[in-house]
């Protein structure tokens, strides 16, 4: 058996929800979950980067390996822009969120103001884009 067979046929089996759960909440709780995911594995790989442990990158990998699958799962209910805009969106709101807890003065309105016209021009270049 030649290994292109031996790999076309191994199969992970995708995430599966029950046909009575909107599509649109699966999608938005999809874009927070891999919003997550990907917060927790730059940090897992920032600890690793700063200590070199094998623990941290096989934890980091570990993550990233997840939120792959999640993703792939996810595209199943829902189209491929928007889960990934909205996962963007999620995390980027949740980087800043987390800067402004720990800064103490907190993040100043002409970032909050950057912030949204960034969303909304990418959102602009996504939904306004020809698909075919």
């Amino acid at each position: 058996m030649g290994t292109g067979r031996l790999l076309s046929q191994a199969s992970m089996p995708l995430l599966r929800v029950s046909d009575g759960v909107p599509r649109a909440g699966i999608a938005i709780i999809a874009m927070l979950v891999l919003a997550g995911l990907d917060l927790v594995g730059a940090l897992l790989a920032r600890r690793w980067a700063h200590g070199g442990s094998l623990l941290w990158f096989g934890a980091g990998v570990a993550c990233f390996a997840l939120l792959f699958w999640v993703y792939g799962s996810s595209l199943r209910y829902a189209d491929l822009i928007p889960v990934t805009f909205g996962w963007i969106v999620a995390l980027q709101v949740g980087l800043m969120l987390i800067d402004s807890v720990r800064s103490a003065g907190g993040i100043a309105t002409g970032r909050w103001i950057a912030a949204v016209a960034i969303v909304i021009l990418e959102g602009y270049l996504l939904f306004s884009s020809d698909t075919g």
